[in-house]
């Protein structure tokens, strides 16, 4: 059956998502969740939330989906083990190191990799299997065939988003919100700059990136027989409201079968931006899937009604089967819930009938009375000796007491041993100025200047060393070469990738760049040596002893960490930096170059986004797909401090080449031999100083 999973921001929100039929709830509590604005959990109301789904049988999952600094690893433990306690039933996680202190530290309780890990094909799913993770849920731009196809062969349990807001980027992948305003989506502080206006190169009132919801609610059905074992209602920022209405639709489109108009104004009410999509499922991915959202009166009726369903009482959830016996010996009534717990209570002596004695059918009609509780009677076995009578009272004291037990038992859990988790071994990068890495975007970057140049790797995009074997086999004499991968391949692409690899290794290529949890496997499988790029967000010490139980050659840090984080950074394996360049923003499954002008031009460049501060945004393709790169107008710069990043225990820093020409490519290398002043107009220092919320 498929589980209909439902955001809860607050303690209205959770009633209002269970007594809607949930069959489970996500939330966040304390400070380690994507949602920072919404209302969370305290350790207080967790337990109470906890208890209460519990006794209506609805599951609940918490949300560690953050990145997690190295001073903060002790509370997320902390977490983990309040969570744990309280008998969550799942911990969601981003964080690879995160993954593992779950699993050291109650290794019952399931983990979920959550949407901000870009997991996105089954190699990825295969990845994550092999964490110890249970379930995973997928990125939100896959298609209802390749959705089929990861259900049909994964070894663990898939979730998809089916309703709500869309974001541009991968999840997992946007550093726009952190890069200009400092708020990271990484760390649960988006501030949703793809909803904000932008034109090409000049700035329109126009919203390129602003997605409408998706709205998935006419195939759950479909998505029930693919084998999806959840499906996700995004929404922890919203009313209570919206919950109670998207969730009763959900239920009743998976229980009936139809969805009717009547179902999907409900939707269009609580919430809509110019309507919904479902573009990435069916693979309409065009420029129908945009919108904003508008301003509407809000509808006192539908709000009426959407409250009601939550605050009038009790939505009767959980079947009991009753055994009632009134014999000459006493009377008593046990109730068994779904999974077989048990209670019994006695009551009074029976006394001898004066006029018309109990029946079966009698107490059976009054032992099922359960309304205003939430529990439904669905079979009543009855032992009534005859010439007997009890009072109704007497039998409604017993179903009341049985009632309460049963209540008390639910809201208790097994109570299982929590685990010290390993302390993470700490390993020291090497001292002095770290080694050069380049990494180009284009063939026109490969420079004499740049090829004569010590480093210590280069980077050089996969379809470019596969276009030209010839001058790939003098990169490989050169030595120190390493294919990059693009950041996102689908299973459909996946092919493709491995004979491409097949044919990188018989040219001699040894090494890849990979920023997917995806990219592993195939890489290892092709006898790649792997070094993880910035996609795979390491942000502390934990993440990167992971890496090493990979087997990884080395890790870019993410570059939303500041220099002391990186500085007291485990280099579990080699820890390279990016000190030079302009960096990646989003990645989108659209091609924005189209979404301009109808028609894909894309491989030429050139194009830019423009926001209403006249700021800039180049961009370029995801290797050789027509998935678009959205850049960070400034170019990072840390050329002119070389001194400070020695000290930082790195392997290599990287020159990013992405926009620049031949020319501008040697002005840089240049520049990283004899440095200059630095440009403050031209450039940035990134994060590396202010860090991020």
């Amino acid at each position: 059956m498929l589980e209909i999973l439902a955001p809860a921001g607050s303690m209205e929100a959770l009633r209002a998502a269970v007594q809607n039929r949930a069959n489970a709830v996500y939330l966040g509590c304390g400070n380690f969740n994507a949602r920072q604005s919404a209302k969370n959990f305290t350790p207080q109301t967790l337990s109470e939330a906890v208890k209460y789904c519990h006794i209506r049988g609805v599951q609940v999952h918490l949300t560690l989906n953050t990145l997690v600094s190295d001073r903060e690893l002790d509370q997320a433990a902390d977490m983990i083990r309040l969570a744990a306690r309280n008998n969550v039933d799942a911990f969601i996680v981003q964080d690879l190191g995160v993954v593992r202190l779950c699993r050291q530290i109650a290794p019952h309780i399931p983990v979920h990799g959550s949407t901000q890990m870009s997991v996105h094909s089954l190699e990825g799913v295969r990845a994550c299997a092999a964490m110890g993770i249970s379930r995973v849920v997928l990125s939100r731009e896959l298609s209802r065939e390749e959705i089929r196809y990861i259900c049909a062969n994964s070894p663990v349990e898939i979730e998809v988003f089916g309703h709500g807001a869309l974001c541009m980027c991968y999840s997992g992948q946007c550093y726009m919100s952190a890069v200009i305003g400092g708020r990271s989506g990484n760390r649960g502080r988006c501030a949703q700059p793809c909803r904000q206006s932008y034109g090409y190169t000049h700035w329109a009132d126009k919203y390129p990136l602003s997605l409408k919801d998706n709205c998935l609610v006419s195939y759950v059905r479909e998505l029930q027989q693919m084998g999806v074992a959840s499906l996700k209602i995004e929404g922890r920022m919203k009313r209570p409201e919206y919950v109670a209405t998207v969730t009763a639709v959900y239920r009743k489109a998976l229980d009936e079968g139809q969805v009717t108009k009547a179902m999907m104004d409900a939707l269009y009410t609580a919430f809509n931006r110019q309507g919904f999509t479902d573009g990435y499922y069916t693979g309409q991915v065009d420029g129908n899937m945009f919108g904003v959202r508008e301003d509407v009166r809000e509808d006192p009726d539908w709000l009426q009604a959407a409250r009601r369903s939550y605050e009038a009482g009790e939505t009767q959830l959980v079947d009991l089967r009753f055994r009632a016996a009134v014999t000459v010996d006493g009377s008593s009534l046990t109730a068994v819930d779904p999974e077989g717990r048990t209670c019994t209570v006695n009551g009074p002596v029976p006394e001898l009938a004066r006029n018309l004695p109990i029946t079966g059918a009698m107490l059976a009609q009054r032992v099922a009375k359960t309304g205003g509780t939430p529990y439904r009677c669905v079979q009543v076995g009855t032992r009534v000796d005859p010439g007997l009578t009890i009072s109704a009272a007497a039998v409604n004291a017993m179903r009341r007491e049985v009632l309460n037990q049963l209540t008390a038992l639910r809201a208790r859990r097994e109570e299982h041993p929590l685990r010290k988790p390993k302390a993470v071994p700490q390993y020291k990068g090497p001292g002095g100025l770290p080694g050069l890495t380049v990494q180009v975007s284009t063939r026109e970057q490969l420079t004499p200047v740049l090829l004569n140049l010590e480093t210590a790797m280069l980077y050089v995009p996969f379809h470019i060393l596969l276009e030209d074997p010839e001058m790939t086999g003098r990169l490989v004499q050169r030595g120190r070469l390493a294919a990059a991968l693009p950041r996102i391949v689908h299973d459909g692409e996946m092919p493709r990738l491995r004979a491409g690899l097949q044919t990188l290794a018989q040219l001699g290529v040894r090494d890849v760049l990979a920023g997917n949890l995806g990219l592993l496997i195939p890489a290892r499988e092709a006898g790649m040596r792997i070094h993880g790029d910035f996609g795979l967000n390491i942000f502390n010490s934990a993440s990167m002893n992971v890496l090493r139980g990979l087997e990884l050659s080395s890790a870019t840090v993410s570059f939303e960490m500041t220099l002391p984080q990186i500085r007291d950074l485990s280099k579990a394996v080699n820890a390279e930096l990016i000190g030079y360049g302009r960096l990646p923003l989003m990645v989108t499954e659209h091609c924005l170059i189209r979404g301009r002008t109808g028609e894909c031009t894309c491989h030429l460049g050139g194009t830019k986004l423009t926001d209403k501060t006249g700021a800039e945004f180049p961009l370029i393709r995801d290797g050789d797909s027509c998935r678009s790169v959205i850049l960070n107008g400034k170019k990072l710069s840390w050329l002119d401090r070389q001194d400070d990043l020695a000290k930082l225990g790195l392997w290599a820093v990287r020159l990013s080449f992405t926009t620049e020409n031949s020319r501008e490519v040697d002005r840089v290398l240049g520049e990283y031999l004899n440095p200059e002043p630095f440009d403050p107009g031209a450039c940035t220092r990134g994060l590396y100083l202010r860090g991020v919320e």
